[in-house]
């Protein structure tokens, strides 16, 4: 790539289209995107580097990431996310997706597009995105502002003839005096140099697009943030009456559930009646402070005290509890007895706490009951026939007991269900025999925090500022220079050629100058700018 030497024996860098010395154009064609200035992806392509630099400068490229993100997210919609499915009734994830939506729940789930949108290769093409933006307006971006704001008065006359609208006038029928105050009544900036006059404005338009690059940087921005710890929290957290629990998402922060409250338009209870609809629906909850170890919440300090309902959150430090969903009357304890099955004599009663059940219980007269097992959601016996769990939920409790007896020192073993007792190592002088069991509703809420969206709305603002900028401002420049015999007057406008024309046609009048001669409308075409 060799470098271009002018007429009036300067060098200048390959893929100058003008002279750094004098202005005159070097090339056939040229380019007024950006005032003839040298584009480094366009010249530049010797090293590894320079080849990476022009790829992501280039704007095909650019626009093939955007198809990219743009048909990678709304695979994300396709189900939804992982975030808003509930697997609080499943053993996993995995399992939520596939006895919900099926075989392409499992597949879904599979190949990660259940948690798309943190996935590495989403946030690799978001990067990437961002990359090319970044390196295409400072590609363009860079020389564009320095051949604007250090542009010359006084031009080559070759530049001048190689304008859209030109026009040559005696030197009689003009002074740049005149042409000046006219223009100055146009809101155009003026400057007078030796015997040449540049009238300009509207060059704030031509940054539109980089202005918009900033508005949109700002907003992915903002969307990585998302997966940086403490600036984006979406968790869900059930918490059953009369217990404590640690917010998930904000560390040291418990909430604790006072009572749940339940009103229907019918006054009962949903399960109660087939067609009642909720009509409020609210958590009394406590919410704490500390460092504690887990399950230890006896020296918390209380935060506040809420009343948390659909649309009205309990916020606190940045978060907030949002009223999700609810459970009513899981299982709380369950009341077992052991009684001989000859005489029926009872020899007491075993209540489980199902959220926290021991392994021992003593009875009158020695005897005791071994808990040897517990599956709070049973799903039938495996291949080997040991009892199984499909949830860590208490919706079909079962227990494998071991019952010692002062008849039966050697123990015998009970598997007991909801009215249902059975015998897997024979039969047995003792049974373990369903009694009562309490309930209580549990509450589903939503934590949310959410730092990044001022960041967002601020990129979204600058973006659309942008657009406007660019859409409906344009940049317009007109040169006038004197020749020894007449005065040479060329104008641009990078785009809305047409009205610009008309703004000529007024300056021209109020001048007393012909029209400028239109090279475009010669062409047949009179709206290109």
């Amino acid at each position: 790539m060799e470098d271009m030497k002018c007429d009036c024996g300067h060098t200048n860098p390959h893929g100058a289209q003008l002279c750094e010395r004098c202005g005159k154009p070097l090339t056939t064609e040229l380019d007024m995107r950006y005032d003839g200035a040298v584009i480094r992806s366009k010249t530049k392509k010797k090293t590894l580097i320079d080849k990476i630099w022009a790829l992501f400068a280039n704007v095909k490229f650019g626009v093939l990431l955007i198809v990219l993100t743009l048909i990678a997210a709304s695979l994300g919609t396709i189900l939804p996310q992982v975030l808003f499915v509930d697997t609080s009734t499943f053993a996993s994830p995995k399992e939520a997706y596939t006895q919900t939506y099926g075989v392409f729940g499992t597949i879904y789930y599979t190949i990660g597009f259940a948690d798309l949108y943190n996935s590495w290769w989403f946030q690799t093409l978001v990067l990437a995105l961002a990359a090319s933006i970044v390196i295409a307006s400072i590609d363009r971006g860079v020389p564009l502002f320095k051949a604007l704001f250090n542009q010359r008065v006084t031009k080559h006359d070759n530049f001048l003839k190689r304008q859209r609208f030109t026009l040559k006038v005696p030197s009689e029928q003009l002074t740049l005096e005149e042409a000046a105050r006219v223009l100055t009544t146009k809101r155009y900036r003026v400057r007078l140099e030796d015997n040449a006059l540049l009238a300009e404005k509207g060059r704030f338009a031509r940054f539109g697009p980089y202005i918009n690059h900033v508005g949109l940087l700002i907003f992915l921005s903002g969307v990585m943030l998302r997966l940086v710890p403490g600036f984006y929290v979406d968790e869900e957290l059930w918490v059953r009456e009369g217990d404590t629990t640690a917010i998930p998402g904000a560390a040291g922060y418990f909430v604790e559930n006072k009572a749940f409250i339940l009103e229907t338009y019918d006054g009962e209870r949903v399960e109660n009646a087939v067609n009642s609809v909720a009509k409020k629906y609210e958590t009394k909850a406590v919410i704490y402070k500390g460092d504690t170890l887990a399950g230890d919440t006896a020296n918390l300090q209380e935060l506040k005290q809420a009343s948390i309902q659909v649309n009205h959150p309990a916020k606190f430090d940045g978060y907030a509890l949002y009223q999700m969903d609810y459970r009513l009357d899981e299982l709380k304890t369950m009341t077992f007895q052991l009684t001989e099955k000859k005489s029926g004599k009872s020899l007491g009663d075993v209540t489980i706490d199902l959220a926290n059940p021991q392994q021992r219980y003593a009875l009158k007269n020695g005897a005791r009951v071994e808990l040897a097992g517990y599956y709070p959601d049973f799903d039938g016996f495996d291949a080997d026939g040991a009892p199984q769990t499909k949830s860590p939920n208490p919706n079909n409790p079962a227990f494998l007991f071991n019952m010692y007896t002062a008849e039966t020192k050697q123990g015998e073993t009970s598997f007991v269900q909801i009215q249902k007792t059975s015998e897997p190592l024979g039969e047995t002088a003792y049974k373990m025999v369903f009694k009562s069991a309490d309930t209580r509703d549990i509450t589903g809420l939503k934590v949310r925090k959410d730092v990044t969206m001022p960041i967002l709305i601020v990129g979204g603002i600058i973006f659309m500022l942008g657009v406007i900028i660019g859409s409906y401002m344009s940049h317009r420049r007109i040169w006038i220079k004197q020749t020894p015999e007449a005065y040479l007057l060329a104008a641009h406008a990078n785009k809305a050629g047409y009205a610009f024309k008309k703004e000529l046609a007024d300056i021209t009048e109020k001048l007393a100058l012909p029209s400028f001669d239109d090279k475009r409308e010669k062409e047949g075409d009179n709206d290109a700018s």
